[in-house]
């Protein structure tokens, strides 16, 4: 690949140029002089667009900072990510927790760092004025998911309302904003998301819809490395993000990523404690 002298802002031309396709990569983001080039993909809960102009600043300092050219790489949908991922081919990668889960068991990858400042739980959304007003009445209901394995947003969910003896039948809008919108203009009873996502909906779409129902909490989404990555070449990430709460330029671009708060991950800790949830059974993957 080509790397160009441009800053991040110019980038983003030639990155929305490239989102018709499955795979979006980036220009060079970082030290474009470097030749330790990272490929970072981010799992894309939101927009493609609007992911880049939140983590495209973000890897452009950290580059400047440890020398290093990061390839930003945002899949259309959540299924593309999980291919790539789970195929191992990102050094790096921003993913929800169960894909951190799925990734050690099949290509080893281990976790760098979390957000301190929060917990993960689901939560289904409802139409403002819906008479649904209890989670027993979706028995039987169309129900919007980003996708079959969205950790908070559709695995929580979907085992927690099995647990309770609700049937429902999964609708996958491939992000958390389609399926807000499914929801509010009625065409499912009920849609899945976070409150990440939702917060950062508009004003009007959230006047139009609900929460009626959240998960119990689990910790967030990680910042995970491929075993291919050296250990000095971690040490060298996770000690950049970690020290960038010093300024509030910097604070911006961690809070823009969702780690406000860095802290070191712990896989025993932090996500070993899913496999007793036994999501396994409602994850679906495609091993083609």
């Amino acid at each position: 690949m080509l790397y160009l002298s441009v800053s991040w802002r110019a980038a983003l031309l030639l990155f929305v140029s490239g989102l018709a396709a499955t795979v979006a990569h980036s220009a060079c983001l970082g030290d474009r002089d470097s030749t330790r080039i990272v490929t970072i993909a981010v799992v894309p809960q939101l927009p493609r667009s609007v992911t880049y102009t939140k983590w495209a600043p973000l890897l452009e300092h950290v580059g400047q900072r440890t020398d290093l050219c990061f390839d930003l790489v945002i899949p259309e949908t959540i299924p593309a990510f999980e291919k790539f991922l789970l195929n191992g081919q990102p050094d790096l990668a921003f993913a929800n927790p169960y894909h951190a889960v799925m990734a050690k068991k099949r290509q080893g990858y281990v976790p760098l760092l979390i957000d301190g400042s929060m917990k993960l739980s689901g939560i289904v959304m409802v139409k403002a004025d819906s008479p649904i007003h209890d989670i027993r009445q979706l028995q039987g209901k169309d129900v919007a998911f980003p996708s079959p394995n969205a950790f908070a947003a559709s695995l929580l969910i979907r085992a927690e309302l099995a647990h309770k003896g609700i049937q429902i039948h999964p609708q996958y809008a491939k992000t958390h904003a389609n399926g807000y919108r499914a929801a509010a203009l009625g065409e499912v009873a009920a849609a899945g998301g976070v409150n990440i996502t939702w917060q950062r909906e508009d004003a009007a779409l959230r006047a139009n819809l609900r929460i009626l129902f959240e998960t119990a909490s689990y910790a967030p989404h990680p910042l995970i490395a491929h075993p291919r990555v050296t250990p000095a070449l971690r040490q060298s990430v996770v000690t950049t993000l970690m020290s960038m709460s010093a300024t509030d330029a910097e604070q911006k671009l961690l809070d823009g990523v969702q780690i406000s708060q860095p802290i070191r991950a712990n896989y025993q800790r932090d996500f070993a404690p899913l496999d007793k949830l036994n999501l396994q059974k409602f994850a679906v993957f495609d091993e083609n």
